[in-house]
């Protein structure tokens, strides 16, 4: 599990970061909603920014562990709901977050790793 981290890492990380700037981006979206231009120009601004991370990430890592890293969006997209929305977190999303925090967990380190990629 370690070597897979260790051998993804610069991808996972970067996958990381795209995942935080497309989420940020949505959040703005969101405020936009109320006709601030401002705000839905940055979360265009952000949004390209997490695309643009998310191709550059595929070069250091394999699809297989990388794509399922995106999925942090749906416990970060929580996360701001609360804090920055107000919405109410209730048990059933925290379940929910746990499962997925625990399967990415699980393909990221769960990559087989070769003799070779060593």
């Amino acid at each position: 599990m370690i070597e897979s981290l260790k051998q993804n890492k610069v991808g996972i990380l970067l996958m990381i970061c795209s995942s935080i700037c497309a989420c940020l981006g949505q959040l703005l979206w969101k405020l936009s909603a109320d006709g601030g231009f401002i705000f839905l120009m940055a979360g265009f601004f952000l949004y390209g920014i997490g695309a643009l991370t998310m191709i550059i990430a595929y070069k250091f890592g394999k699809v297989s562990v990388l794509q399922p890293v995106l999925s942090l969006n749906y416990i970060l997209s929580i996360v701001l709901a609360a804090t920055v929305l107000d919405e109410e977190i209730t048990l059933v999303k925290c379940i929910g977050v746990l499962g997925i925090m625990v399967g990415v967990l699980l393909i990221a380190g769960g990559d087989e790793v070769k003799d070779a990629d060593l």
